[in-house]
């Protein structure tokens, strides 16, 4: 195993400066809200996991993934994507309207996940407030099609550019809808039992700890940056000023964060991922 190579992105990649950004908590919750309005990849969840009462568990398990996926070595996003795929291969779902049996791995479901998942960090970071050219997304979205690769899917099936990602959200969305699962998900992303304090352990990075008020408020600029259409979808949550006001709270957390300590914003594969870049760079 190369313990200097870069991984699959690096300094100087559009990826590793979304990333950089802590605000993308904001993102991962508006994902789900997005893939909760997919009928098959909302039954798939909720027939394979234990998402309800180990929400904690699972967050973890999906922000260790990323993170490694992002700023571990080459070999070690492989084994990452190795794993994943050898675990999602064994499970199987109920449509919840046919009865009809699917694998949770069926490649629209894998591309519907990944796309709502990219698509809503690269629009939260540059909605928050990072600057990023029309280039720079555009690219953000062709380096993520590495991502894309490790869970099976092939590479040039999978939106690559922002105008790729507006055709793929058209053409998908007759098949979204609002279900009881969808709902009854929602409700819980918003409201969550989760304890006073909330935070990753120190191997994710982000041990910021907010109080209850404060992921009430995080949610709720989570589910105002959905695009117009999912906000429908959720039986016309929002007024026309919706989507303004979740900028400015985006902003305003973007800023606040900045202000935490490095240490604490950023985790353990992080830091080493730039340890071994500054080590490529001095040799």
């Amino acid at each position: 195993m190369d313990t200097e190579d870069l991984g699959l992105f690096g300094p100087g990649s559009v990826t590793w400066k979304v990333h950089e950004e802590p605000v993308l908590i904001v993102a991962g919750l508006r994902s789900l809200y997005l893939q909760a309005l997919h009928p098959r990849a909302m039954a798939g969840v909720a027939q394979n996991s234990n998402y309800r009462t180990d929400a904690r568990g699972r967050l973890v398990r999906t922000a260790t993934y990323v993170a490694t996926t992002i700023y571990g070595t080459t070999a070690e996003a492989e084994a990452a994507g190795r794993r994943l795929r050898t675990r999602h291969a064994r499970m199987r779902a109920t449509d919840p309207f046919t009865g009809e049996e699917f694998r949770v791995d069926d490649p629209e479901l894998l591309r519907w996940v990944h796309v709502t998942e990219v698509e809503s960090f690269v629009s939260t970071a540059r909605r928050a407030g990072l600057a990023l050219t029309d280039d720079e997304v555009d690219g953000y979205y062709t380096e993520q099609r590495r991502s894309a690769a490790l869970v099976g899917l092939d590479p040039h099936d999978v939106p690559g550019t922002a105008a790729e990602v507006a055709d793929y959200y058209r053409d998908v969305r007759p098949q979204l809808r609002m279900t009881r699962e969808a709902a009854e998900t929602a409700l819980f992303l918003t409201a969550p039992p989760i304890p006073w304090k909330l935070s990753l352990p120190a191997r994710v990075g982000l041990n910021l700890g907010p109080p209850r008020w404060a992921y009430f408020g995080i949610a709720a600029t989570a589910l105002g940056m959905l695009p117009p259409w999912a906000l429908r979808l959720y039986g016309g949550l929002g007024l026309p000023t919706t989507a303004l006001s979740a900028d400015l709270s985006a902003r305003a957390l973007r800023l606040a964060l900045a202000a935490v300590p490095r240490r604490y914003r950023e985790g353990p594969l992080q830091q080493a991922a730039k340890e071994r870049a500054a080590r490529l760079t001095a040799a």
